[in-house]
């Protein structure tokens, strides 16, 4: 029998969700950040993750192409008690020809994107459902109604945002609570201490902090060195 480890769990925001407190980013197994990996592959990387006590598993629509790591991540669940995974993903950003991207928080378009994912995920609901960049076209208010509809209906159970501004997060609190804001943070990226910490404190906002390691700059010596070819890590 394989041996699970245990991490110690948070909680996340004060809407009730309990994490792990490391979480695990998808993202690079389906070539984010270096060449992509086959299924069977990743879906073992992920749950090794797990046997060490990681719960709290991120992947994103944009990530892979044609939403390969949505499609992988909903394998890998497959081998693990769902029960026990608190499962992140996002949507809101379209990639376009000549690697332009477009971002869209129009309602339909959010509710396009969720049942997708659940298709994708061939989950009965998303833990933790962001929305990966803002939509300045699109009221913010638009957004999170069609958000707290999805959370009604039982699709998603708490909202995110991602790369947020204080106003914004103060709007879309206001039409439901936010759960958690993902945003950049490490030594070398500490912005998000000015205004940002401070309202999520204020409004129980939970963070989850991307690229803590800094790119990979803060991972040492040993770990640069271990990278892959094509890596963009590598060159950050």
């Amino acid at each position: 029998m394989e041996e699970i480890r245990r991490i110690e769990t948070v909680k996340l925001g004060n809407q009730g969700l309990q994490v792990s407190r490391l979480g695990f980013g998808c993202g690079g197994l389906s070539g984010m950040l270096n060449a992509p990996l086959t299924h069977e592959d990743g879906c073992s990387v992920i749950k090794e993750a797990f046997n060490n006590g990681i719960t709290f598993f991120d992947t994103a629509d944009l990530y892979g192409e044609n939403h390969d790591n949505e499609i992988m991540v909903g394998k890998a669940l497959k081998r693990l008690p769902r029960d026990q995974i608190q499962l992140a993903t996002k949507f809101g950003i379209i990639v376009l020809e000549g690697l332009q991207f477009e971002i869209k928080g129009t309602p339909e378009y959010v509710r396009h994107c969720c049942e997708s994912s659940l298709k994708r995920l061939d989950v009965d609901y998303i833990d933790l459902y962001y929305q990966h960049r803002v939509d300045t076209s699109v009221p913010i208010e638009e957004t999170m109604g069609e958000l707290k509809k999805l959370v009604e209906e039982g699709k998603i159970k708490y909202i995110g945002l991602s790369e947020a501004s204080v106003d914004t997060i103060r709007r879309a609190h206001a039409v439901h609570p936010i759960t958690a804001l993902q945003m950049e943070y490490s030594l070398w990226t500490r912005e998000i201490e000015d205004e940002i910490i401070p309202l999520c404190r204020e409004l129980g906002i939970g963070i989850v902090a991307y690229s803590p390691l800094g790119h990979g700059f803060f991972g040492g010596k040993a770990v640069v060195e271990s990278l892959p070819d094509g890596s963009s890590m590598v060159n950050d």
